[in-house]
């Protein structure tokens, strides 16, 4: 039998096309469904599940309220979202997140749209990371022998870059995936709103979702966050999100520096890609980049930061295993032996601006 997967959603339609997608995969099993948090809350007190697809807006109890219910009561279990960007979809979908969700898919706009492979393909994707059907420890919150047996194996196979200080103008970049929405609830509102740079930020996330995700943090602290516009000025103590479907570049203009938006394939299988990011940076007058590598799948960012190196002064920090989600995009850095500083989550904004400084 494979790994069980609960499905919570008010639709029959969407409960039978959730489940025909996961039963087609012989990783996994949905022994039941549910039609709301109510029933789904039920059922968790009773029965293990490796995942839940779970669904925002349903009655009785929706996903969120189930999302409360099962943190107030010490329930740890591994969310999914089948969200949606009509009406407050998409920054439900970010509270969600916060709440403790893993990740999150977009419900297709039109019931046809889920018939071919794309979409059945990137389901099973998201699902795979929420259900560590890959093996790979996912937990958000780990226990502190955890955290200590990965440091100490982190402290064995990365060799860490001595820091330079550097005089002149900074920016930070920040690339982040699977996981980041949370990560970046832990490091954006404790920036500072005097931070002596610009700050730009790709996070893996379909159209729609991103301008909610800036809107959410900048109501949480000092520093200004908005989701880049393009020919937006590039201003310290403010925060630039890729938006969603667009690849986000920086570019000189006049004695300024710029934002422009590509429209090239997916590469490393996302849009935006943060190695487009890293590498119009080349071009610019800033004297250090200060990368910074969340949480996420994959290897984006680093083809980046590796051909950035070669033309600017860099300090690179990568985000420790034991608080990532998913420990693929920061290991991929780590590796490199470019890396000055491996940090836990909640060590990132003060290394930022530490390394930034304050105006």
């Amino acid at each position: 039998m494979g790994k069980k997967i609960l499905v919570v959603d008010d639709s029959a339609l969407m409960r039978k096309l959730a489940c025909d997608i996961i039963n087609k995969d012989g990783r996994y099993d949905t022994p039941e469904t549910c039609r709301n948090g109510e029933e789904a809350l039920d059922k968790v007190k009773t029965n293990k599940y490796d995942a839940i697809v779970l669904d925002v807006y349903m009655p009785v109890m929706d996903g969120l309220e189930f999302l409360r219910q099962i943190k107030k009561e010490g329930l740890k279990e591994r969310v999914m979202m089948f969200s949606t960007t009509t009406g407050e979809g998409t920054s439900q979908t970010i509270e969600a997140l916060d709440l403790g969700a893993i990740d999150f898919i977009k419900k297709p706009d039109k019931y046809k749209d889920t018939s071919g492979e794309d979409f059945a393909k990137e389901f099973l994707r998201i699902l795979e990371v929420v259900a560590q059907a890959g093996g790979h420890h996912l937990t958000v919150s780990h226990s502190a022998a955890h955290k200590e047996r990965v440091a100490a194996k982190g402290a064995e196979s990365v060799t860490l870059r001595p820091s330079v200080k550097i005089s002149g103008e900074k920016i930070v970049a920040i690339a982040s995936s699977t996981g980041g929405p949370r990560a970046l609830l832990s490091v954006i509102p404790l920036l500072p709103k005097n931070l002596n740079a610009p700050v730009i930020l790709v996070q893996h996330m379909p159209a729609g979702f991103t301008k909610s995700l800036a809107e959410r943090l900048d109501s949480l602290g000092p520093i200004s966050v908005k989701e880049a516009e393009e020919g937006d000025l590039l201003e310290k103590g403010t925060v630039y999100i890729a938006p969603g479907g667009k690849h986000m570049k920086v570019g000189k203009s006049g004695s300024h520096v710029r934002i422009y938006f590509g429209d090239e394939p997916h590469r490393e299988g996302v849009k935006p890609c943060a190695n487009y990011m890293y590498e119009t940076l080349v071009d610019t007058d800033y004297a250090e980049v200060c990368c910074v590598v969340l949480t996420g799948m994959g290897m984006d960012g680093t083809e980046g930061i590796k051909n950035l190196e070669k033309r600017k002064k860099l300090h690179i920090i990568s985000q420790d295993e034991a608080t990532c989600a998913v420990y693929g995009m920061p290991k991929a850095i780590a590796q490199t032996g470019l890396v000055n500083e491996v940090l836990p989550l909640d060590k990132i904004a003060a290394a930022i601006t530490k390394e930034i400084g304050t105006r």
